[in-house]
């Protein structure tokens, strides 16, 4: 893609990570973007998706909103995490095929990868195996998306693309006990340990599954990196390319908090799957790597976090 200003629909602009993209574009200046809230725009509402789109004919768009959520949510809502998501990308794609959109980036997650692929990931191990129990639904739902842009592209010649993000932190996370994700659950969970000075904490599983986290101002970058010229019917991995087990991670957080209490683990509850890892030799060699260390990166989340719980933002 030329560089050239752009008007970009950022959908989701008030999450993780479409308020990282927001952040990105806005510091680049070379792009303006433009955005709805949930309350201004319903994107399950096709109607008032085409509307939309008509109306502020954007010349990109990057679908950053999704339904989402931990372990706990994913196992208790599947039918919210499938519908609501194949709704969301369903809609925004067509609209954007109607009205002529020339730029969008599709984004899903790396757990549309089947529980026991070979490690690290390539995008080539998409649909070889049985995928994760405990995600089936959101991960059907972004291999839906995924397989909507590589039908669009087949059939009508679109140029759009899909980005997989390893685990994603920072920032605007949700940081909700019952639905978010491990990283920021375990930030609250040991903040709270630590400020109540209880002598031990209890986690979910053996600790021993491995994960790797990429900053979600690292992925900001690669997906305005890749809305600039990234033109391929594969999906593209982007991640740090290092892992660390989930005790490993508890401990760097136990540090950052100040917990100096027991850390015990349930082995009684679900490890998920045991490894993941993305192959990111594909990106890299397009020229985007990761910058934010993962303990940069926890030190600067865990600093938001408490300035965003005084001030009552915090999700």
């Amino acid at each position: 893609m030329p560089d050239k200003h752009l008007k970009i629909y950022v959908a989701g602009h008030n999450g993780l990570v479409g308020s990282a993209i927001v952040r990105q574009i806005e510091s680049v200046g070379q792009h303006t973007w433009v955005g709805a809230t949930r309350k201004q725009l319903d994107l399950c509402d096709r109607t008032a998706v085409f509307e939309f789109i008509d109306q502020h004919k954007p010349d990109g768009i990057i679908i950053a909103a999704a339904k989402v959520g931990g372990m706990y949510a994913n196992i208790d809502f599947p039918v919210e995490f499938l519908s609501e998501n194949l709704q969301i990308q369903t809609n925004l794609m067509d609209a954007a095929h109607k009205f002529d959109v020339e730029n969008l980036v599709f984004l899903g997650s790396s757990c549309i990868y089947p529980k026991f692929a070979t490690q690290p990931i390539t995008e080539d191990s998409l649909l070889t195996g049985p995928l994760e129990e405990t995600n089936v639904a959101y991960s059907i739902a972004k291999i839906a998306g995924i397989k909507l842009v590589q039908a669009y592209r087949k059939e009508y010649g679109r140029t759009w693309s899909s980005a997989m993000p390893s685990n994603l932190y920072g920032p605007g996370d949700s940081f909700d006990p019952n639905t978010s994700h491990v990283l920021p659950a375990l930030i609250r969970k040991f903040h709270e340990a630590t400020m109540s000075g209880v002598e031990s904490v209890t986690l979910w599983g053996s600790g021993s599954p491995r994960r790797e986290f990429l900053h979600v101002d690292d992925l900001a970058k690669a997906v305005l990196f890749l809305l600039r010229g990234y033109d391929n019917a594969t999906a593209i991995n982007v991640g740090t390319g290092v892992d660390l087990e989930i005790r490993e991670l508890a401990s760097l957080i136990a540090q950052v908090t100040g917990y100096n209490g027991q850390i015990k683990w349930d082995t009684s509850k679900p490890d998920g799957t045991p490894r993941k890892l993305l192959d990111v030799g594909r990106i890299n060699n397009l020229g985007w790597n990761s910058e934010i260390t993962l303990e940069q990166g926890l030190n600067t989340t865990y600093s938001w976090f408490v300035d965003a719980l005084a001030t009552g933002n915090v999700r």
